[in-house]
């Protein structure tokens, strides 16, 4: 599996472009903090998955102790799904 890091601060309207972009880019999974994405997206039909880190702040201490979560999370998740870890 490759990895591939993406630094996107986008209003919401673009998460959409950005969704369109990693899947052209043939991304399999978005991780992202934004807990909205669900709500403002339907991932529904597409062939990427996304996992959100759920957090109260995005500095790495706060995240270096859900990477293992996400390493499990990512060993299934599946295009169109929505998977949460944390908090």
């Amino acid at each position: 599996m490759s990895a591939y890091v993406i630094i996107y601060k986008g209003a919401a309207e673009k998460n959409g472009q950005l969704l369109q972009l990693a899947e052209e880019a043939g991304f399999q999974v978005l991780v992202t903090v934004d807990k909205n994405i669900p709500y403002q997206q339907n991932l529904r039909g597409r062939s990427i998955a996304l996992l959100i880190i759920d957090v109260k702040s995005n500095r790495v201490k706060g995240l270096r102790t859900h990477a293992k979560a996400c390493l499990d999370a990512l060993k299934s998740i599946r295009p169109g799904q929505v998977v949460r870890v944390g908090a």
